[in-house]
């Protein structure tokens, strides 16, 4: 967020998949099969509700004192697609490992190799993304049509429902490659991108067109997938997203609401961790392991260095020979 104070960012990965070999997506429709026709007939009400779902479980999850305690801020990307551009809807939160204090005068950092229990986030991202699904559904906001039909019942609805709360869902967490520079450049080539980018497409030949993708279930190994035309463009359109929608969404200390009041609390706050840590890394500097108290066996501090004249002056008085 500023130069001068370093800032460790996390990557996390909400996804509508619920088997625990889904991520990285291993190139395979893993998510639950029920959802592929309710996404494809209420794109802009699921896909509002994955980021709305994920954003609030990591504001919530966060605020508990047992956790993290503080408010976080992030934005998230949404994709739909996979290598092999199957639908395969999830969300990209990246996100400074700490936030502000519930009283906003402190940065709180969360712990070098963990930032949020990914066992909770599971549970109540599944919870809020179901609850959602329902209070959609009584509302009258979900389309339901084709082999989806039968669903406008509500006890169908409820039955059709039910298994999603029978498995884990799938999120993932963990730190960037490289430093804060790193993300921002990775950030700029990732957040626009469409479900495949012009490098990838290799020939296009008699009806067949052929493109490259990387099989993450095999060491990221680079592989060739030949589709019919008509094949290729229905896997591409279904990443076409509802006129308006907005995919790249801000929450925390950095919604367009509150970032005017917020971030300079956090610049503050982060200057003055930075200069805690500074003083506290100096002090263990001036710790010599050698030094030892001979009653205590704690390491002595150094607190101030004097020298030769002051030791003199300081030294205690001698006891004359007159009065011994």
């Amino acid at each position: 967020m500023t130069g001068e104070v370093p800032l460790v960012f996390v990557f996390a990965e909400f996804c509508l998949c619920y088997n625990t070999e889904c991520f990285p997506c291993q190139g395979i429709q893993l998510w639950p099969p029920q959802l592929a026709s309710l996404v494809l007939q209420n794109k802009k009400v699921i896909y509002g509700l994955l980021l709305r779902a994920s954003a609030e479980t990591l504001l919530e999850v966060a605020r508990k004192p047992r956790h993290l305690g503080a408010e976080i801020g992030f934005f998230s990307v949404l994709h739909t697609w996979n290598q092999k551009l199957q639908l395969h809807p999830h969300v990209h939160c990246v996100i400074p490992a700490g936030g502000l204090s519930p009283d906003h005068l402190r940065w709180i950092r969360s712990r070098p190799r963990f930032f949020l229990p990914i066992h909770v986030l599971r549970r109540v991202f599944r919870g809020k993304f179901v609850a959602g699904l329902k209070l959609a559904f009584q509302r009258g906001q979900l389309h339901l049509a084709g082999n989806l039909a039968s669903l406008t019942q509500p006890k169908i609805f409820a039955s059709w429902l039910r298994p999603l709360f029978r498995k884990d869902w799938i999120i993932y967490s963990k730190p960037p490659f490289g430093g804060p520079d790193y993300v921002l450049n990775y950030l700029g080539r990732y957040t626009h991108r469409v479900a495949i980018s012009n490098h990838r497409l290799l020939s296009f030949d008699d009806g067949q067109v052929t493109f490259r993708w990387r099989d993450s279930a095999h060491h990221n190994e680079h592989k060739l997938m030949t589709l019919a035309l008509d094949e290729f463009l229905r896997r591409f359109l279904l990443h076409l997203l509802p006129k308006g929608f907005v995919r790249i969404r801000h929450f925390g200390f950095l919604a367009s609401r509150r970032r005017a009041q917020l971030l300079p609390l956090c610049f503050a706050a982060l200057d003055s961790a930075s200069a805690q840590t500074e003083i506290a890394t100096s002090t263990a500097q001036d710790i010599n392991p050698n030094w030892v108290c001979p009653k205590c066996g704690g390491s002595m501090v150094i607190i101030e260095r004097l020298t030769a004249a002051q030791i003199q002056l300081r030294s205690p008085p001698r006891v004359s020979m007159a009065a011994a």
